[in-house]
């Protein structure tokens, strides 16, 4: 009898043979300015896709509803002028200014909001909550009631309040000591909340102690709304979200390597405290751009990337998807402002900040489930 020797023996005897891990998903890769690449997954370009339908959905919806109904066949022509002349003049110059105005603004809240998510890394970081968007605010009201201002200097109020705040704010939450120096994204979102408190007594005193007439068109505007805009805004508008949209993406490579940490990012050749500055720039910039024209529209960027993030199911935080869901938050809300009452509309800041707060409460725990497993 011949006794085979463990040495001859087959090595799928010794050994169980190696098991395929998880399949990553398909990506497209998209080439940046750094000779990198940056992964887009099918799901989230199927998500981004969804979402613009969606859009171009509630914009037609939008524009056919209101006292007057228009069929959505005569909406579609009207919009690029051929109709009736009664129904293209309230397509084009009453109803779909609004509509599109809420898709330009929702974009610019959930850009702010996922590079401000993004910087402190925390689902919390919303420009709205560490007082950027107050501080917007603030400067706003101050070219308003004090100097009289017209729509460039209540935008340039706004943008100067917003980045005054922002520079208050870093400077208060930059940790010192031995061996390290750098931003906390918990430190920069506390700091914020107490500068968001001070400047809203501010603003309160502001209001308290304006022209009786002056203090209710203020109060409207504060509150977020989208009546009276027209197309003498949408140019610029326009202009500012391309800009952003520009800015994001030289920047978005470099937004999700700094996410790994300032010593990860680098190691890979990223100045991390200029990087952050110039988000937080850009992201404030989205920010004032929304206060000049429609006032503080709350919980749009706080909501949007979160939404986003869970749809795409990816790890960093896409600016895309976030700035496509601010857009479809927006008009959402937007119309159902318009709807709840007809005969007296909301203000759209009224229905995101109830929204918002629902959104609040079950974001808040939820990641006290998460920290208590």
């Amino acid at each position: 009898m011949t006794v085979r020797s463990t040495a001859e023996a087959p090595a799928s005897s010794s050994s169980p043979a190696p098991q395929a891990g998880p399949r990553a998903p398909r990506a497209i890769r998209l080439p940046t300015l750094r000779r990198g690449h940056l992964p887009l997954t099918l799901r989230t370009l199927g998500v981004c896709l969804t979402i613009l339908i969606a859009c171009m959905a509630m914009l037609v919806l939008a524009v056919s509803t209101g006292d007057l109904t228009i069929p959505v066949r005569q909406v579609v022509p009207a919009l690029f002028g051929a109709g009736d002349g009664g129904t293209v003049l309230v397509v084009q110059q009453w109803r779909l200014p609004r509509g599109l105005m809420a898709l330009l603004l929702g974009a610019a809240l959930g850009i702010g909001g996922a590079i401000f998510q993004s910087l402190t890394r925390n689902p919390l970081g919303s420009p709205d909550v560490i007082g950027f968007g107050t501080g917007a605010y603030t400067g706003a009201l101050i070219v308003i009631l004090l100097l009289g201002g017209s729509y460039l200097g209540t935008a340039a109020g706004a943008l100067i309040g917003g980045t005054a705040t922002a520079l208050v704010v870093y400077l208060l939450s930059i940790t010192r000591g031995a061996g390290r120096r750098g931003i906390q994204g918990f430190r920069l979102i506390v700091v914020g909340i107490g500068v968001s408190a001070m400047l809203s007594a501010v603003n309160t005193w502001l209001v308290l102690h304006a022209e009786i007439e002056d203090a209710m068109r203020v109060a409207v505007w504060g509150a977020g709304s989208l009546n009276g805009v027209s197309w003498e805004q949408m140019r610029p508008t326009i202009i500012t979200v391309i800009a952003l949209c520009a800015a994001c993406v030289v920047l978005a490579e470099r937004m999700h390597i700094l996410e790994m940490g300032d010593e990860s990012a680098s190691a890979l050749g990223v100045r991390a405290e200029a990087t952050r500055l110039a988000l937080m720039l850009t992201g404030i910039t989205a920010v004032a751009l929304v206060s000049a024209i429609a006032g503080p529209i709350s919980f749009v960027a706080l909501a949007a990337p979160q939404i986003a993030k869970r749809l795409t199911r990816s790890h960093g935080m896409g600016i895309a998807p976030a700035a496509l869901m601010g857009s479809l938050l927006l008009i959402v809300s937007d119309y159902a402002a318009q709807r709840i009452n007809p005969t007296s509309p909301l203000p759209v800041g009224v229905v995101t900040v109830c929204v918002g707060g629902i959104y609040l409460v079950w974001l808040l725990i939820s990641e006290g489930r998460k920290h208590l497993r």
